[in-house]
């Protein structure tokens, strides 16, 4: 039994804000039915990397475990009366259309809620359902370029510095998973369904709480470095350094014992609280000078022994062989009827008596239409008419 058991998601969303979201609910045990065209979601024939999988590309087998296909055309009056059927007995519909395209299609909050009371409609927008830049695409890098946040971290005068994640995309799933979890509770509560509305740029903005904070209240300027410091509002030394193989993070060390470690006398009378900002730069050149003559095993065996926070700079061959992702299990392996064996990361929160799990792979496109549509009532014989009709497509079975 999982915590989510019972609960059934409409996930009508592509790319990887809304997909990603509704990932979440269906590894707490949610039943998603994925609603894609009969052709398959956009990102099934997008590949990210390069990356091309038998027949699911890999930036979908990613985002998708945990679900069932459902392959409709909203474009048919018989396909969009299948979705609407469905809607009746769902508890969640999560879509990421531009803003004014779900109630081109019908599929709007206003029109499900007069079907379906009890419904939690989750919405993820770039930028918001209304307002001057409504029409903008909601696309990761632009927003991580919106937020300021490029302009927190590296060199003053040098290019800005983007995430290395798709950190905009996954913000925004995160926040319309917590607002179907607290949506799903106030119901629980009431019996009241509602409308969810979740938007990149608040999101990514958001985050940000404790930088805002000193730049509005605080009144601190988001001053960057002439060295490549890690953060703006963070004192000396922080950031990645070179050592004689490799890299490693160091994170402000009080002064005095960093300089006794690394044999850096300028550092024994300085102030952490004064100086580390002034002398930002002064800092970090010192200590690039210093932490190039050892490696890093050495430079993170000393630090250890010492209490100064640092820690390895890892590739991603470095992480997923890390021991303590071993001893986390935070990757999970599954087959996959036409991937094969697949590993990814798995759902990152614990639950003693209702663990999450992964109980099927990223489906084929409408590989479970039949089996969703015969569960709404639909017999053999309507769903062979619409299918015949293309009102849906109907791929492999369960």
């Amino acid at each position: 039994m999982n915590v989510l058991s019972g609960y059934r998601v409409l996930d009508c969303s592509i790319a990887m804000s809304g997909p990603f979201a509704a990932q979440r609910l269906g590894d707490l045990g949610a039943d998603v039915v994925k609603v894609e065209p009969v052709t398959g979601e956009w990102q099934r024939h997008t590949s990210a990397g390069g990356a091309q999988g038998n027949k699911v590309n890999v930036s979908f087998l990613s985002l998708n475990r945990n679900k069932r296909s459902l392959a409709i055309n909203l474009k048919s009056p018989d396909g969009k009366a299948v979705l609407l059927d469905l809607v009746k007995t769902a508890d969640v519909f999560l879509q990421n259309y531009r803003p004014g395209v779900a109630k081109r299609l019908g599929v709007d909050y206003e029109s499900l809620s007069v079907i379906n009371p009890k419904l939690i409609y989750v919405s993820i927008s770039g930028y918001g359902e209304s307002g001057p830049y409504v029409d903008r695409p909601g696309q990761d890098l632009i927003l991580q370029g919106m937020s300021g946040a490029m302009l927190s971290a590296g060199r003053d005068g040098e290019p800005p510095t983007p995430s290395g994640q798709y950190l905009v995309d996954a913000v925004a799933a995160y926040t319309a998973f917590e607002g179907a979890l607290a949506a799903l509770l106030h119901r629980e509560r009431t019996g009241e369904g509602q409308l969810v509305q979740v938007n990149m740029l608040d999101a990514i903005t958001t985050l940000q709480m404790q930088e805002l904070a000193v730049f509005m209240v605080g009144g601190k300027p988001q001053e960057r470095s002439a060295e490549p410091h890690a953060h703006v509002y963070i004192r000396a030394p922080y950031g990645a350094f070179a050592t004689s193989d490799g890299f490693i993070i160091v994170a402000f060390p009080s002064m005095k014992r960093f300089g006794e470690v690394i044999g850096e006398p300028a550092f024994l009378d300085m102030d952490d609280e004064t100086d580390t900002w002034s002398r930002r730069d002064d800092i970090y050149a010192k200590t690039r000078a210093r932490l190039v003559t050892k490696t890093s095993a050495e430079w993170l065996d000393l630090f250890r022994a010492n209490d100064i926070w640092a820690g390895p700079v890892y590739g991603y061959a470095d992480l997923v062989a890390d021991p303590q992702i071993e001893h986390n299990q935070t990757l999970v392996e599954y087959d996959h009827p036409t991937e094969g064996r697949v590993k990814t990361p798995g759902f990152p929160i614990r639950f003693s008596k209702t663990p999450s799990e992964v109980y099927r792979g990223a489906p084929l496109a409408g590989e479970h239409t039949e089996a969703v549509l015969k569960e709404a009532g639909y017999s053999d014989e309507r769903i062979a008419a619409l299918a015949a009709e293309g009102a849906i497509g109907v791929g492999e079975a369960d």
